[in-house]
């Protein structure tokens, strides 16, 4: 077993330092055939924030899970029932066949550049589909920075070249759950499309944590030029989700990495919506254009977060919208405010207007790691 960390934060005042980093690592391999590496190749204030897992070249994880109890409890079921800790809301993909592949020799790339042993190329079985599950088309996407690695020194950016493009592409719905919100390459293209909207039917969703460990004020800022551009036309909604038992709530932590774009593009993975991750970080996403497990996917997703059955919310996206996902938020944010037991999971997100554009404006935070 090949296990590959990323060294930690050069500057003993960010988490986890180099010195805990090593720890971790010492304890991980202590009597065991476990071979750890730790990866120093990054850019000041940066780090490797990809979340691979690879099993014998058959398998591949790709999402936005890391393995740590750091900052919460990351264990956690669409239920989200409340814990003793921050609960997590998160996804991961898991793949077969050849994008095993393109998994797998990015893992060996690194650790070649990082331990100087050559891996040998992934090998994976085709695909066989089981119990009526199609085969799917799927790309694999990454951020590698310019200048770290031999193996891509001009770096490689295909994660925002995608996003730019599907966002873009965008008609009727963009659906996007994320950690942050600051990437001015985004926003401008979000704003846009909610200035001067493709389709009289075009809405835009973006689920947020209610409190981003870092940034909160750069998240706040891109969401008060949404807000702007929307212009009171209510095609836009900000919002966010906590775990509840009854009446009881407790905070949840939106960590997905998520988007879905008419119902013909999605992509999950690691990379959020930042700077960090779009040009500086090491990551890691997935895309799919399968039109059926695109909408399967958004349909699973706004189930979870309203508590609903998936067939009740099989309409057109612009109508669940405007009958249940943006009233229901409000609902919800308004009854929290007034002191009243908690009846849905999913709340607007406070403290987003027009006005937030102006008092706090898009600001870059200096160091994330999550």
């Amino acid at each position: 077993m090949r296990v590959l960390l990323w060294a930690g934060a050069p500057l003993p005042v960010f988490t986890p330092s180099r010195s805990e980093v090593r720890d971790a690592a010492e304890e991980l391999t202590r009597g065991s055939s476990i071979r750890c590496a730790l990866d120093s190749r990054e850019r000041p204030m940066h780090c490797h924030h990809e979340k691979l897992v690879i099993v014998d070249d058959e398998v591949a994880f790709v999402g936005g899970i890391d393995l740590t109890t750091l900052g919460g409890d990351r264990f956690d079921t669409s239920e989200h029932e409340m814990r003793s800790r921050l609960g997590w809301h998160d996804a991961c993909v898991r793949l077969r066949g050849p994008a095993v592949a393109d998994v797998a020799d990015h893992f060996a790339a690194r650790w070649w550049e990082t331990t100087g042993e050559q891996l040998a190329p992934a090998r994976p079985a085709p695909i066989r589909p089981a119990n009526g599950v199609p085969a799917r088309t799927v790309q694999v996407a990454r951020t590698v920075p310019e200048r770290i690695y031999g193996f891509c020194p001009r770096g490689e950016f295909r994660i925002l070249e995608a996003y730019r493009r599907a966002l873009a592409s965008a008609r009727r719905l963009i659906y996007i759950e994320n950690q942050f919100l600051w990437s001015p390459h985004i926003v401008e293209i979000l704003a846009a499309k909610l200035r001067d909207p493709p389709d009289p039917r075009f809405r835009l969703i973006v689920l947020l944590p209610a409190k981003p460990n870092n940034g909160a004020d750069s998240t706040r800022g891109q969401l008060g030029v949404l807000a702007a551009a929307d212009g009171g036309a209510h095609r836009f909604l900000a919002a966010t989700i906590s775990a509840r038992s009854g009446a009881l709530t407790w905070p949840l932590y939106v960590h997905a990495k998520i988007a879905i774009v008419d119902d013909r593009w999605l992509t999950l993975g690691s990379a959020n919506l930042n700077d960090h991750s779009l040009f500086n970080d090491t990551e890691m996403n997935v895309i799919c254009c399968e039109e059926p497990l695109v909408r399967e996917t958004r349909l699973r997703l706004w189930a979870e977060h309203l508590e609903m059955e998936p067939g009740e919310l099989a309409g057109e996206p612009e109508a669940v919208f405007d009958e249940f996902l943006r009233p229901l938020a409000r609902e919800e944010l308004e009854r929290r405010r007034r002191g009243d037991p908690a009846q849905r999971r999913l709340l607007e997100l406070p403290g987003v207007s027009r006005r937030a554009k102006a008092l706090l404006g898009p600001m870059d935070a200096l160091l994330v790691d999550g």
